[in-house]
Formats: structure tokens, sequence, C-alpha cells
């Protein structure tokens, strides 16, 4: 019988957190600190410490060419204004990093529906590269977490990810050259899992 993987946060944090040492990435550096802190006492659906998803996020974004600073805290990050509540302003971090969590945190206007609400969401993520890629990254690491759960919810993000982040996708690999590996691997990841979870839950896909 295959053993489940388990990851292992200690494990993981120490080797992200000698990596960023390493490359001398002061922003990261400052970003893991930060998001530990904030993410402190959350869990993810299954039952896990929330920060294994922004710090596995990272360790898979810099295991690719071409991740960056800027990314990386970005990643790290992405979740503490939407969901620790914390201020945008008061983030450790340069204009860059702020600007791409800034676009990763989702802020319904008043008289938007939801739908539009939603097209502008992800149409606003081309205005920053790192929040574009830290969507790609953080939907691939979702969708993969979702094994399991009902039809409903599945459906929901699958139907999304092909619907509206793989054309963002195709548009950020032209309007972003200098990450086209990046696009390149992490669309293609993305591909599979739709296409695995639309195939296992029957999830049609126009």
């Amino acid at each position: 019988m295959a053993e489940v993987y388990e990851p292992n946060l200690d494990r993981m944090f120490t080797f992200l957190r000698g990596r960023l040492i390493g490359l001398g990435w002061e922003q990261s550096i400052k970003a893991l600190a930060y998001a530990r802190k904030a993410h402190a006492g959350q869990f993810r659906d299954g039952g896990a410490p929330y920060l294994i998803h922004p710090v596995s996020m990272a360790c898979d974004a810099i295991a690719c060419k071409g991740a960056t600073d800027n990314l990386i805290a970005t990643i790290l990050l992405h979740d503490v204004v939407e969901d620790c509540g914390k201020d945008l302003s008061a983030l450790p971090v340069n204009d860059v990093v702020k600007q791409g969590v800034r676009y990763m945190t989702v802020e319904p206007l008043f008289s938007e529906s939801k739908e539009e609400a939603k097209k502008r969401y992800f149409s606003e993520l081309l205005l920053s590269p790192e929040a574009v890629l830290c969507k790609a990254f953080d939907r691939n690491a979702n969708l993969n977490d979702m094994s399991g759960f009902e039809k409903e919810r599945v459906a929901k993000n699958v139907i999304e990810t092909h619907t509206y982040l793989m054309p963002v996708l195709r548009e950020a690999k032209n309007a972003y050259p200098e990450y086209a590996d990046m696009f390149h691997i992490i669309r293609t990841n993305l591909k599979r899992t739709i296409k695995l979870l639309a195939d296992r839950y029957e999830i049609a896909l126009e």
C-alpha cells in the first residue's frame, strides 16, 4: 500500500528559511516571519496548520526557474490581509509585494454583482506579475487538496479555474515574458489537475 504524503511544517519552514537566507532575499525573510505570526492558531479544512499552505507554495515556486524575492514574499503573505485582518499598509515589505498582496485580496465593490466582482478580480491580477503567479500557485495547491471534498465545492473551483484563471495565465505569459518558464510549468500542472478532477467528479467543462 502506497504511503500517504503528510507535509511536515517544521521541516518545510526550516528548509525555506535557510534557502531564503542563503539567497539573501530580505523581503521573503521578513514575510516568512510575519506570516508565521499572522497565521498562528489557524488551520486548513483538513486540520493542518494554515501556514503549511503558503510555505509549501513558496517551496514549489522556488523550485521553478525564475522565482524572485518579491514573488516569494507575495506568496507568503497572500492571505494575511483577507484571512487574518491585517492592514496592507502595515506589512513589513516593499510596495511591489504590497501590490501583489492587494491584487490577491478579494474586495467586492458595493455596486458589483458576484459575477462582476469575480471577473474584475481575475482581470486585475494581470496588473501584477507577483499576484498572477501567486494566484496560479494558490489555486494549484487548493485544487490538489480537494480530493474527497463534496462535488459542488470541487466543481465550483474547477470551473472557475478553467473559465477565469487559465485565460488570464495565457495573457500573463505574453505580458511578462521574464516569467515564461514559471507560467508554462504552473499552467501545465493546472491543466492536469483540472482534467483529473473533472474526470473524477464528472464535471462538464465548456
